[in-house]
């Protein structure tokens, strides 16, 4: 008998540990998932023929090997006549295409489109650039008394800036200014946090939003006068927040991960939907197996493994674990902090003003709503009547709190009432409505946080056990940097390498570093390399 992985959710960081073992290994992966769909957060909900997402999934990275991999699985599509030449980290390659338009309902949905960006920030009744771009619309819709206000404010952090910067707001302020941190910043960040600025640690926004302030706006802004345009994506030169930009599924982001789980049950790996894992057991430095139940009937699940890779929530995890488990990591990880997510899918038969964005930023303190999708802007096969606009309105909430307590009917009147507020859109022009729910989309960096690295010490003791993707490292990771960790995890078991530091350095520095060494796709080198990334919004 070979090997098995066990491998614990079908998000994207447990289907990459999967495809990359069967890919490379003769190991023997079997992913439970506690829920009936692929994708974790990343998953494209089909509503009547429209999709939408758990929120905006953007494709790109400054990685080669995730590139690579991502189009490995879906080749792009384009309007170019035979190959289209993509341009990032200072390296250009040449990908054929099929020559659909990216639009074209007749083109195969099993493809990667090129998506324009357009990111905004809806505020005062107006909208301004996201990222902060100092154009002549932008101070004129500020006014003459706000812009000189932020240009003395940004002055006078230059010259007396906050230390130690130890909150959010130091580090925002350090980064804008006051007055832009005020106007642009504080209210959407709680919005989406339930917590002041100054109750959120600076590592969060050091993760979030690297090489990004207002300097980095005004040199943009200088650089855009004499900016090129082509028919490319250059991403090493430019921070992520300011790509203009990206690659996506043609049916969603969903699609990249029900193609992914299809390849592995394919070449032998084992996907078990409606099982939740319970009961993590452990023998010295080892796990030894898992107990899952499933939802539907309740009947447990014994499962025996060789290596056990975790993206389940930190917090459940501990709880699950047996064996002598201290008394204060069980503390730290049940003072672990998420924040959910309810999504609002708003079919509508027109809008009141044109929004040509992919996703907007809702700064408005009156509602609670705290960004907006508008999927007709992420390719044609998103909408199910392109003559309709397909909206996805995103509330940022706590499972104790009481707007996740409402009933999917007052949620409904909330988000038709507040796109009305907004004067986005009328009641009248509402065809259908739905609401989505998703626990713990957000691990949270406050709180029983601060003392997290007493649980990883106590995990990484386990020889056999890796914690990867965003809830398993209550790390707040884009898709990339998940993929990497389950990626370097399989780098790690097939040189032997018991360290679980090169998992953790993922997306830890301001500065990226490519591979050290090569990586080849069937032998895998001794020198195991570091992967360090740079984040966005």
């Amino acid at each position: 008998m070979g090997k098995k992985a066990i491998i614990i959710g079908a998000g994207p960081a447990g289907l990459t540990a999967a495809y990359e073992l069967l890919k490379r290994t003769d190991i023997t992966p079997i992913i439970l998932e506690k829920s009936g769909d692929i994708g974790g957060i990343s998953k494209t909900i089909n509503y009547k023929g429209n999709r939408m997402d758990m929120g905006p999934h953007r494709f790109f990275s400054k990685s080669d090997r995730v590139m690579d991999w991502w189009l490995n699985i879906m080749p792009m599509q384009t309007s170019e006549e035979k190959k289209l030449t993509i341009n990032y980290q200072n390296k250009s390659r040449e990908i054929n295409t099929n020559g659909a338009q990216p639009n074209d309902n007749s083109a195969s949905d099993k493809s990667m489109l090129v998506i324009k960006r357009l990111t905004r920030i809806y505020f005062l009744r107006q909208f301004f650039s996201y990222p902060i771009q100092l154009s002549l619309d932008t101070l004129r819709t500020l006014g003459l008394i706000r812009t000189i206000k932020i240009l003395i404010s940004f002055l006078w952090v230059r010259f007396f800036p906050r230390k130690p910067e130890k909150s959010l707001e130091d580090f925002i302020i350090n980064k804008f200014g006051n007055e832009l941190y005020g106007l642009f910043f504080k209210d959407y960040t709680e919005k989406v946090w339930g917590v002041p600025c100054e109750n959120i640690p600076a590592e969060w926004g050091a993760q979030r939003i690297k090489g990004v302030s207002l300097g980095k706006a005004i040199q943009h802004a200088i650089q855009s006068l004499n900016k090129r345009k082509d028919n490319s994506i250059a991403q090493k030169g430019a921070e992520t927040s300011l790509i203009e930009q990206f690659l996506y599924p043609a049916l969603g982001a969903g699609q990249m991960w029900e193609e992914v789980a299809r390849k592995i049950e394919i070449m032998g790996g084992k996907i078990i939907p409606h099982y939740i894992v319970e009961n993590i057991i452990t023998c010295d430095d080892k796990v030894t197996g898992i107990e899952a139940r499933n939802t539907k009937n309740n009947e447990v699940y014994p499962l025996a493994g060789d290596y056990f890779f975790s993206t389940m929530p930190v917090q459940e995890l501990i709880a699950g674990m047996n064996g002598q488990v201290p008394m204060e990591v069980k503390e730290i990880a049940a003072g672990l902090q998420y924040r959910d997510f309810v999504n609002v899918g708003v079919l509508l038969q027109k809008l009141l003003i044109d929004l040509p964005d992919n996703w907007i930023y809702i700064q408005e303190k009156e509602v609670k709503v705290g960004r907006i999708q508008v999927y007709n802007n992420w390719g044609g096969h998103m909408v199910n009547d392109p003559n309709t606009t397909w909206l996805g309105m995103e509330y940022f909430c706590n499972k104790i709190d009481a707007f996740w307590a409402l009933s999917d009917e007052d949620i409904k009147k909330i988000a038709i009432g507040e796109l009305e507020k907004m004067q986005l859109a009328r009641t009248t022009d509402v065809l259908d409505i739905t609401v989505q729910r998703m626990e713990k989309t957000y691990p949270a960096y406050f709180g029983a946080y601060l003392q997290f690295d007493k649980i990883r010490d106590y995990t990484d003791q386990f020889d056999n056990l890796f914690l990867i993707g965003r809830n398993g490292m209550h790390k707040y990771n884009n898709t990339d940097h998940s993929m990497l960790t389950a990626m370097v995890a399989v780098d790690n078991i097939i040189a032997g390498i018991t360290t679980k530091e090169n998992l953790w350095s993922i997306n830890t520095e301001q500065e990226y570093h490519e591979e050290k060494k090569s990586v080849d796709s069937d032998v895998v080198k001794k020198e195991t390399p570091t992967y360090q990334t740079q984040h966005v919004n």
